[in-house]
């Protein structure tokens, strides 16, 4: 068998994914997710007393450390599996990241292992980031002065 042959044989045999319905339940669950964050947002402001633009933050707190810990509980893999992006393109997916390179090290120490793999995937989301913003804040001084 050649290349080719065995290309056609892998592309006849990988299953076809439904994209429309992978879109529909991103959406769907990546908004749930939003409902529900604007929810414990809602309830730190009315409960707690805190102001609505701190309350944000905690938020933003709140949903990493649950997302955090459904990673290292062993479930979160399976949600994504179904969700696809509607649980890895939020604040979810970044924490999840983070935590599964932090998990999968852990076995070779605090160092060697956790700390020098931590940022191996969100490192690159966070370099990418903050460049991206540099350049779009230089641009926005040149257009709006």
């Amino acid at each position: 068998m050649d290349k080719d042959e065995y290309k056609k044989l892998v592309k006849q045999l990988t299953p076809k994914e439904n994209k429309g319905k992978n879109a529909i339940i991103a959406f769907l669950v990546g908004g749930a997710i939003g409902v529900i964050a604007e929810g414990i947002a809602n309830l730190l402001v009315h409960c707690f007393a805190i102001a609505k633009t701190e309350s944000y933050l905690w938020t933003c707190l709140i949903v990493i450390f649950v997302a955090s810990l459904f990673t290292a509980l062993g479930f979160f893999d399976n949600w994504v599996s179904k969700t696809k992006a509607g649980l890895i393109l939020p604040t979810t997916g970044f924490a999840h990241s983070v935590t599964s390179a932090g998990l999968d090290y852990k076995r070779d120490g605090l160092i060697t292992g956790i700390g020098a793999n931590l940022f191996k995937l969100a490192g690159s989301v966070i370099l990418y980031g903050i460049i991206g913003a540099f350049f779009f804040s230089i641009l926005g001084v040149i257009i709006y002065g």
